[in-house]
This record gives C-alpha cells, sequence and structure tokens, in this order.
C-alpha cells in the first residue's frame, strides 16, 4: 500500500496548515521528541525543517528524508544516535552544540552532517576535541602508510632509489631488522663514549703537557674523540644522502643538534692547523676552546634514540603556559622579596644585602629552595621575609607540576595507543590479505594518508556508523571495517 502510494489521505495538501503551526514527532533509536514548525524552520537547511514541508512530496520525498514514517501518528523514524541527537536538537532551542562526555566526536560530527546541521554551531572546546581526534586518525594513517612503503617494493623504481630507501630504513629504523638494531645500539654508545670523553678529558692528573707548557688532552682520549666524530659524521652523511625530503631534514632540530655537535671538531682543526698562519697563537687556542664546549650538544643525540625524552620534550613544549606562569610568579615574588629584604637589613651594621639587584640573588635562591648561604638575613624582620619568600617559592614550584605531568603522561599514553591502533590495522590487513583483499585495503589507507595531508580530512568515502563507535572506511566493492577507523 504505501509503495503504491504517492500522497497521503490525511495530510491536508491545500496549504490550510501552515508549517509553522505543524507539529511532528520524531523518532530517534527509540526516543520520541516533538517538534513544531515555528522552531524547525529557524534552520531551515536542516534535515527536521525539511521534514515539516515534505508530506506534500509523497512517500519519495519522504522516506528520502527518514527510514520510516507512520501516517497515523506523523511519526517520523531514524535508526540513529539517540545520545547524539539530544545534544544537536539544542541547536533549535539555544543556537550552539555541545558534546555531551563519553560520544565519539568522530561521529557526532557525522551525525552532524547527516543531521544537516553546520559544524559553526558546535562550541568551540567540542571543536578542539574533534581536531585531536581528527588529528589521531591521520597519525595512525601516517605510521600505516610508512610501514607499508618500506614493506613495499616498486619494481618501477630505480635501483639507487631502491638502495637509498634500505639505506633510510637501516639508519632510521631499529624496528625493521635485526642489523638495524645493532646499528641503533652501536650508535647509542658512540654516543655515551664521546661524552664520558669529553668529560674525563677535562681532568688534570689526566691531561698532558706540550712543548708550550699547556695542558691539551691525552692522545689517547684524542683519538677516541677522532673516531667518535668519524662515525657521527658517516652516519649523518648517509642519512643526508638516503633521505627522501632532504631539505625537510637539514631542517629538522634533531638533526641541527647533530651538525651541531659534529662542526665543532672540524672547525678545532682547521684552525689548529692554518688559523696559526692568519692570528696569533693565543687567539687560536681561545677559539679551539669556545669550540669544544660546544660538543655537550653531542648528549642531545641521546634522545633520537629514546622515546622518553622525545615524550619530555613534547610535554615541555605544551607546557609553555604553565611555565610561563610560574616564571611570571617567581619574577614577581624576587622583586618584592628582594626589596623588603634590603630594606629590613640596612639597619643592620654587618648586612650582605648591599643593593636590591645584589638581593636579586639571595631572592632567586631562597625562593628555589636551594639556599647558598652567602648571603642571608640578620635581624629578625629580614628572617620573617627570608620564611615568607621560601614559603610562597614552594608553592610557586609546585602549581605548575601537575599539569606538566598530565602533558607528558597524556602524550606517552597517547602514542602507545597509536603504536597500538597501527599494529592492530597491520594485523587486519595481513587477513585481508589471505582473502585477496590486501590491494583494496592499502588504496584506501594510501588515500586516507592522502586526504590528511592534501585536502579535508573525510571523503564521500567515509561513511557513517549509527550505533556505535566506529567509523567504517569502505570501498565500492569492499565492506569489511578496519580497526583504523575505531575511535576508542
Amino acid at each position: 500500500k504505501m509503495a503504491g502510494d504517492s500522497t497521503f489521505p490525511d495530510v491536508d495538501t491545500d496549504g490550510s496548515e501552515k508549517s509553522e503551526e505543524m507539529a511532528i514527532v520524531v523518532n530517534v533509536g527509540g526516543v520520541r521528541q516533538v517538534f513544531y514548525g515555528d522552531n524547525l524552520n529557524q534552520y531551515p537547511e536542516t534535515r527536521l525543517a525539511e521534514l515539516v514541508n515534505c508530506l506534500s512530496g509523497g512517500y519519495d520525498s519522504i522516506f528520502s528524508l527518514c527510514d520510516d514514517y507512520d501516517p497515523g501518528k506523523r511519526e517520523f523514524y531514524f535508526d540513529r544516535d539517540p545520545d547524539a541527537f539530544k545534544c544537536i536538537i539544542d541547536v533549535y532551542y539555544f543556537g550552539e552544540i555541545h558534546m555531551k562526555k563519553g560520544i565519539c566526536p568522530i561521529c557526532f560530527k557525522n551525525e552532524m552532517e547527516f543531521w544537516k546541521v553546520d559544524l559553526k554551531f558546535l562550541d568551540d572546546c567540542c571543536k578542539a576535541h574533534l581536531s585531536e581526534k581528527k588529528e589521531e586518525l591521520e597519525e595512525i594513517a601516517r605510521r600505516v602508510q610508512l610501514i607499508l612503503d618500506d614493506l613495499g617494493v616498486d619494481a618501477s623504481e630505480s635501483r639507487w632509489k631502491r638502495c637509498q630507501k634500505c639505506i633510510w630504513k637501516f639508519l632510521e629504523k631499529p624496528e625493521s631488522s635485526y642489523p638495524a638494531r645493532v646499528i641503533a645500539v652501536l650508535s647509542f654508545l658512540f654516543i655515551l663514549i664521546s661524552s664520558v670523553v669529553m668529560c674525563v678529558g677535562t681532568i688534570p692528573d689526566l691531561q698532558v703537557v706540550d712543548a708550550e707548557g699547556n695542558r691539551m688532552e691525552h692522545p689517547t682520549l684524542d683519538s677516541i674523540e677522532t673516531a667518535c666524530i668519524g662515525w657521527f659524521t658517516m652516519e649523518y652523511v648517509l642519512r643526508l644522502i638516503s633521505s627522501p625530503n632532504k631539505l625537510h631534514f637539514a631542517l629538522s632540530f634533531m638533526n641541527i643538534v647533530d651538525v651541531l655537535a659534529i662542526l665543532p671538531f672540524y672547525v678545532s682543526l682547521t684552525l689548529t692547523h692554518l688559523g696559526a698562519k692568519l692570528m696569533e697563537l693565543s687567539n687560536v687556542q681561545q677559539a679551539v676552546q669556545a669550540l669544544r664546549i660546544m660538543r655537550i650538544a653531542r648528549i642531545f643525540k641521546l634522545a633520537r634514540h629514546s622515546s622518553g625524552l622525545q615524550t619530555l620534550t613534547y610535554a615541555l613544549k605544551r607546557s609553555f603556559k604553565e611555565l610561563g606562569l610560574l616564571l611570571m610568579y617567581l619574577a614577581v615574588g624576587i622583586f618584592v622579596f628582594s626589596a623588603l629584604g634590603y630594606t629590613m637589613e640596612q639597619s643592620h651594621p654587618e648586612t650582605l644585602f648591599k643593593s636590591i639587584p645584589q638581593s636579586f640573588w639571595w631572592a632567586i635562591i631562597t625562593m628555589t629552595t636551594v639556599g647558598y648561604g652567602d648571603i642571608y638575613p640578620k635581624t629578625t624582620l629580614g628572617k620573617l621575609n627570608a620564611a615568607i619568600s621560601f614559603l610562597c617559592g614552594v608553592i610557586a614550584i609546585a602549581l605548575p607540576i601537575h599539569p606538566i605531568i598530565n602533558n607528558f603522561v597524556r602524550y606517552y599514553n597517547k602514542q602507545r595507543v597509536l603504536e597500538t591502533a597501527a599494529k592492530h590495522e597491520l594485523e587486519l590487513m595481513e587477513l585481508n590479505s589471505a582473502e585477496g583483499k590486501a590491494t583494496g585495503s592499502r588504496s584506501e589507507l594510501e588515500d586516507l594518508s592522502r586526504e590528511g595531508r592534501e585536502g579535508p580530512f573525510y571523503s564521500s568515502r567515509i561513511k557513517v556508523s549509527h550505533s556505535d563507535t566506529f567509523i567504517h572506511l569502505l570501498s565500492e566493492e569492499k565492506h569489511y571495517r578496519t580497526r583504523l577507523q575505531s575511535c576508542k
């Protein structure tokens, strides 16, 4: 009956019932809501507003907007997420939308697209959560794509290109093979040995005296240093040659650190052999000593082999606001307490507070709980001021610690989740390859990764999950779900 009818006998089609006064019932996942046309028509481009004017169009018009319809109750049925729908309808009453806790932001975005509600109505805090989830999915796609690129062999590539990929994987990805792990361990050991040699070389008992009476490093330590620099140089040159993007490689922070760790050795060598002819010997020695200090940069090379150091660096970068607040609080406290300390100590004949700028040093070491004892108050009021400054310093240091730790833990856990998600995706792709579906899955990941780099992250190929927290990434022929689309 319903398939053959084109209009409804119980619906007044002569326009006597105005759409503004019409009440409709919407049933979303078993949750019934009553709406009136005057509220819905505030946003005429939304799906609910279109329901008000679709009755005169017949079944084709109605079923293009909903899943089912009861003409007797004038009730529209939708097989959608009722929790997300309760949030979305707030736009008709409050003009903005907030996501409830526990709703997947990616699925909520697709629910908004289904109900034809613009994302501009989503509150800024919820948009930030949505952007974070997008970045996570992009990162998973990027990691999986990198692994696939390493596993795949393109027969059309030249032998030099294939050789470049092998060298890059050998030096940059220790997890790719056992020899790559050995090279990573050797690089780590060379960094440690070089750092130890730099420290041991400053011990006077291990230094030797040259013909001019100047102390210099022991020749054995100098030979070890030369061997370490040779390893660092060879490693950097091979990585630069095999890098797929040499400009990005050269401008990367860790690679700049590598250059700063290597360059002083060659500059010192050049000044030692050639600089004496151009300037006085004393000036050459001073320049060499200054360059040798730059060798401490090599300790930062450890961050390349330590995920913990990388996580700490990221946590500090994300905590600039908290660290800035700490420094500002300390700066105010240092100025106030140093001025008070100088004023209160002026009455003592043996005061150590000669001026307010000199008192800054006392305030710094007191508020940071160091307390060298080289400058200290001698009057009762000065000691009281010192006690208050000490307590304020403890509070100032303790306050931003919790946000910094939270940033560290959040980033560390996020990296572990992304690594696990990428491994699960590869496992599922291996299962699909056994059924002849690996090619289609890889093309989908390439498309997803390409969209994250070149355009909008979500394309028309991403379908919406109606009842769970997954996003279906479907091609025209294959309808299986991968864990890359998991929002958990």
